[in-house]
């Protein structure tokens, strides 16, 4: 609006030039002094909003940076053509599957415990108790319908003893344990709480690994194979969380589940990770190794294991025995007094009336 002001103007002064009418420069000066007239004031401008600096940064930057956009478009060109890395897997449990099941006769305290650790192997399979003879051949026929390459086999006996079974299926090799000091997770109560199904991290002993007793390392491979969780499976979590330890002590396997604990708040400078037991707890006595499914050729065999059996015949023996001793000790002392009985006094009779 301005500008068309001045040019109306400008055009009136050149025709009053023309006609004469303007006389002197000064009237002309005089003229282009004259103050112009104020004009209304305008609304302030709104600014622009978050979105539309940045889009308005964008597209300076498109403008500017045509050069680094085509070096940028040639290096993700590059990265699709390179291969993804892989992942480095060892194939171990690759496509595992473990049916858990027991024989008949199976006490509340064992039957617990092979709930905890159905819990504990999310590629787990439970089928019902086997009430069969001789059950070992029926338990390779049970882990082929359920499409299982291993199996854990508690074998209950006289309702005191259990034996549980780790074996590959249907080729071997498999080994035969005696379960001792069972504690299951109800009844220890222990503070440790992981996720159920998630990810453990398995730790053995440096005793496992030791060349001198090479069948430790056959139990350390039937052991991972049942414990560890298959890759990618569909009920792992992934999370890692607790860890299963296996020690190596007087002749057992000592088994250990321990939650790791991370500190939160002002623990975080005083401590590090921390473990805490979650149960269950159990020992494992390895009797025999064979090389078939629950039978075959003798691969090794515990020179030091006493049978149940045994160890209860020779604490009756010990029963019976004490028995017997306590009557002798009974007999000895009615001969010990009779043969040291007291003379009669010469006064006993002089109080007497």
């Amino acid at each position: 609006m301005k500008n068309k002001k001045k040019l109306d103007e400008k055009r009136k002064q050149a025709e009053l030039k023309a006609r004469g009418e303007i006389a002197s420069a000064s009237e002309d000066s005089s003229s282009d002094e004259e103050v112009e007239p104020e004009e209304p004031a305008r609304p302030a401008k709104k600014q622009p909003s978050a979105s539309k600096k940045r889009k308005a940064a964008a597209e300076s930057d498109e403008e500017g940076g045509d050069g680094e956009e085509d070096e940028e478009d040639e290096d993700e060109d590059a990265n699709r053509d390179k291969p993804r890395p892989k992942v480095e897997f060892t194939g171990v449990n690759t496509k595992e599957k473990c049916v858990i099941l027991s024989s008949r006769g199976v006490t509340s305290r064992y039957r617990h415990l092979m709930l905890d650790i159905g819990t504990l192997i999310p590629h787990s399979k439970k089928d019902s108790k086997l009430d069969t003879k001789n059950p070992k051949d029926a338990v390779v026929e049970v882990a082929d319908m359920k499409s299982c390459t291993g199996a854990m086999f508690f074998e209950c006996r006289k309702r005191t003893d259990c034996y549980m079974w780790l074996s590959k299926c249907p080729q071997g090799p498999s080994v035969k344990f005696h379960v001792e000091n069972v504690h299951t997770m109800a009844e220890l109560k222990l503070t440790g709480n992981h996720l159920k199904f998630s990810r453990p991290a398995l730790h053995f002993d440096a005793a496992f690994d030791d060349n001198e007793q090479p069948h430790l390392k056959l139990i350390k491979e039937m052991l991972t194979h049942t414990f560890a969780t298959p890759y990618r499976h569909h009920k792992m979590k992934p999370f890692l969380d607790h860890i299963f330890a296996f020690y190596w002590e007087d002749g057992r396997i000592w088994f250990r589940n321990y939650q790791i604990v991370h500190p939160q708040g002002k623990e975080v400078r005083s401590s590090g990770v921390t473990l805490s037991e979650a149960g269950p707890r159990l020992c494992l006595h390895p009797i025999k190794i064979f090389a078939g499914a629950f039978g075959g050729p003798t691969l090794y065999d515990d020179p030091t294991y006493v049978s149940p059996n045994v160890q209860r015949r020779e604490e009756k023996k010990n029963d019976q025995g004490k028995y017997a001793r306590k009557v002798q000790k009974k007999a000895e002392r009615k001969a010990h007094s009779r043969m040291n009985e007291l003379k009669p006094d010469e006064l006993d009779d002089v109080f007497q009336d």
